[in-house]
């Protein structure tokens, strides 16, 4: 160890020697990523976009901080040539070789021009703003990498976003255009259908994210959470892309479901046709059943029966107008909801027949039982009892004149029961209590 200078004691000839090997490393390991960085291919876009945005803003950055990058290099090299050059005059080296090297290897002995072109866009921290800068080769070694981390960065960036989002939108384009044929051939048009306007906003959607992404693709980059050592560190933001994706997807099966519509139309309007029909014929059933009933029933209030509603006829003959001239997209929903009112149709019509027939279902109630006890008197021997025919008659005559008045039938059938029941001994059902037995038997016992 010599005598110490102001960079430090000076080296001796093993110091020198091992710090040579040090640089010369460093010196290959440099120029090997200046050289990538110079072939890659996300600079080689960058150096021929029209950029805009961000994108410009950085790369102007960059591109200034690549130029000193390469600045620092060449001084760097030089620096390292001047100390190699010493270190071979002679196998031992003069003190004042070693002082000389000491000085180049650890001071201050790099001077880089600062030109105006290299610096003007280079960060303040970087380039300092001077028109020459000195460095340690240590100190220079270390700018080098920060120019060089923050630059990649930058250019991995970019190519990342590049490589992930124009391709897959183009793809989303094609997709786009082949969706947009099949909606024009089933009538799914802008401003005459909601996925045609759907269409439509996706197109100018996807052009412009396109034109945004080739021209500013640092705007859709997410950077890492927290710092990360590896350039690029981050992701595409692909969130425009995904709704617009996922809007051309619903949009698809919309249209699915309006090309279901033109196969099976005509089968779907002759089932509507088949349940209106249905429905009609039931209203009328319930009309003339009406008349029926209020003939052969007396004091019974009978609900009125309503028409068919003429408007389902109007929309049924306006979906064989959709129909008939190609307008799929209007017939589909039209469809959906007359077969819906189509059905409810049917079920009042059906609703409406039961209610108006019901007394004449209660008649025929009442007429089944009144023959049941018949029968049951006549297995039990009765069949000739003067009070049985009597009360059986009567409740007969009732029952089968016209008007019938169903509250005085049904008592005059009651009647006929219990003097049934007080005979055999039984329960007349309904009645607890009635005659002498304990159990409940039907006409059937």
């Amino acid at each position: 160890m010599g005598v110490a200078g102001s960079t430090g004691p000076v080296m001796d000839r093993d110091e020198v020697d091992r710090a040579l090997a040090r640089l010369g490393a460093e010196h290959e390991a440099i120029e090997t990523s200046l050289l990538a960085l110079q072939d890659h291919a996300g600079r080689r876009l960058l150096e021929g976009a029209e950029l805009t945005g961000l994108t410009r803003e950085r790369w102007t950055a960059a591109e200034a901080s690549i130029t000193l990058l390469w600045a620092y290099f060449d001084a760097y090299a030089d620096a390292l040539r001047s100390a190699r050059e010493i270190r071979s005059r002679r196998h031992w080296s003069s003190r004042e070789d070693l002082v000389a090297l000491t000085e180049l290897l650890r001071g201050q002995s790099v001077t880089v021009p600062g030109s105006a072109t290299a610096t003007a866009n280079v960060p303040a921290r970087v380039g300092g703003g001077r028109l020459s800068e000195q460095f340690t080769l240590a100190e220079l070694v270390e700018r080098m990498n920060e120019l060089y981390a923050t630059s990649l960065d930058m250019v991995v960036a970019a190519d990342a976003v590049w490589s992930a989002l124009p391709a897959r939108i183009d793809l989303l384009a094609a997709e786009l255009q082949r969706t947009r044929q099949l909606a024009h051939s089933v009538g799914v048009r802008p401003g005459e259908h909601p996925a045609g306007d759907d269409l439509e906003r996706i197109t100018h959607t996807l052009a412009s994210l396109r034109e945004q992404v080739v021209s500013d693709p640092l705007a859709y980059w997410v950077p890492a959470q927290g710092r990360s050592s590896a350039p690029g560190g981050g992701r595409p933001d692909t969130s425009t892309y995904d709704r617009e994706a996922r809007a051309l997807e619903d949009v698809r099966r919309e249209i699915d479901a309006v090309l279901t519509v033109r196969q099976d139309a005509e089968a779907r309007l002759v089932r509507l046709r088949d349940v209106l029909s249905r429905a009609d014929r039931t209203l009328a059933e319930a009309r003339s059943a009406r008349g029926e009933v209020l003939a052969k029933i007396a004091a019974t209030e009978v609900p009125v029966v309503s028409g068919p509603p003429t408007v389902l006829q109007e929309q049924l003959a306006l979906a064989a107008e959709y129909r008939r001239h190609a307008q799929w997209h209007r017939l589909s929903p039209l469809l959906e909801s007359l077969e819906r009112k189509a059905e409810d149709e049917l079920l009042r019509a059906r609703e409406s027949l039961t209610a108006v027939t019901a007394p004449l279902a209660v008649r025929a109630e009442l007429r089944g039982r009144l023959d049941a006890y018949k029968a049951k008197v006549a297995r039990h021997g009765l069949a000739e009892d003067p009070f049985l025919i009597e009360r059986y008659d009567a409740a007969r005559r009732m029952l089968w004149s016209a008007p019938c008045d169903l509250r005085v039938a049904e008592q005059a059938v009651l009647r006929y029961q219990r003097a049934v029941a007080e005979l055999l001994g039984t329960v007349v059902p309904g009645q607890g209590g009635a005659g002498r037995a304990t159990g409940a038997e039907g006409p059937g016992a």
